[in-house]
């Protein structure tokens, strides 16, 4: 689900929901994927499964915590009211009372590595409050964004923000920016010797400095890109045995063992859930993704 800076606004007797998404304006298009603004209210807890999707997500929120756990260990888990969510192996979980608002920004890792300036493998696997990271600058940006007088006035403010901030810090190793690209395009069906030949450096190097600048190391992003592959292509309508083999698994086991590894269930409880979702549930952070299904209202 994406919209062109449109909100999308459901209510009712029990709940409420705000929901506007929008690309970045041309200074941050480089570095910034997309925003997602928000403002829920609901009567109940909610608590949504989100699936490692390779991307890196700043959430910045106004007031209310989130909870979040690892889907396969839930007993791993951090509450805030805004997060830094470095790239993942493995699914987590999101629990909130219901009423949750604030924005979030999609980055690509090869952005966040400049954003932060920090090696992005001690930002891989956790889930970091902004102020360990940017300081008393994560306040000042909190109070403005909370002063802004609407979705535009925020999104402008983050497009320089980010711009800005990214121009400023260190650049990825062109050999590390071409392998995250060419993991992309490929959505992981390659493996990390061809990667180190084609860069030109040792398979080592290359593992260390990719998993310094992107926080994951190659062969496991290229698992989570056959899996959002594998996501994608059901979604989009093909049986789960079709969509696993078209993403380069060997078979329908070899996929449901991945599958239970990294998200914590089966393919077939996913969709299930994911079908199940009410219509205009803002269910993905980004087009063509699959990232998250809600489990509990």
């Amino acid at each position: 689900m994406h919209e062109k800076h449109s909100p999308r606004a459901l209510s009712s007797a029990a709940d409420s929901r705000e929901l506007i998404t929008r690309k970045p304006g041309a200074a941050a298009r480089e570095h910034v994927l997309g925003y997602r603004g928000f403002r829920f209210g609901a009567r109940r807890p909610r608590c949504r499964l989100l699936v490692p999707d390779g991307v890196v997500k700043v959430m910045l929120g106004f007031g209310e915590p989130v909870r979040i756990a690892d889907a396969v260990d839930p007993c791993q888990s951090v509450t805030g009211t805004s997060m830094i969510n470095g790239l993942r192996a493995t699914a987590t979980l999101g629990e909130h009372t219901g009423q949750l608002s604030g924005v979030t920004v999609m980055l690509t890792p090869i952005a966040a590595f400049r954003f932060f300036g920090m090696p992005m493998a001690e930002l891989a696997e956790r889930n970091l409050d902004p102020a360990d990271l940017l300081g008393r600058e994560a306040g000042r940006l909190l109070c403005r964004l909370s002063e802004c007088r609407d979705w535009t006035s925020r999104f402008a403010l983050l497009d320089g923000v980010f711009a800005a901030r990214a121009q400023a810090g260190p650049v990825c190793a062109p050999e590390v920016v071409w392998t995250w690209r060419r993991l992309g395009r490929t959505h992981g069906r390659i493996r990390v010797g061809e990667l180190a030949t084609e860069t030109g450096w040792s398979r080592r190097r290359l593992e260390r400095r990719f998993r310094e600048q992107v926080g994951l190391p190659p062969k496991q992003l290229a698992q989570v890109l056959r899996l959002q592959e594998a996501l994608r292509l059901q979604d989009g309508g093909l049986p789960w045995a079709e969509a696993a083999a078209l993403a380069g698994y060997y078979d329908q086991a070899h996929f449901t063992r991945a599958f239970k590894d990294r998200v914590g269930c089966t393919p077939g409880r996913f969709g299930t859930r994911r079908a199940s979702s009410k219509p205009g549930d803002p269910l993905d952070f980004l087009p063509d993704q699959v990232t998250s299904v809600l489990l509990a209202e």
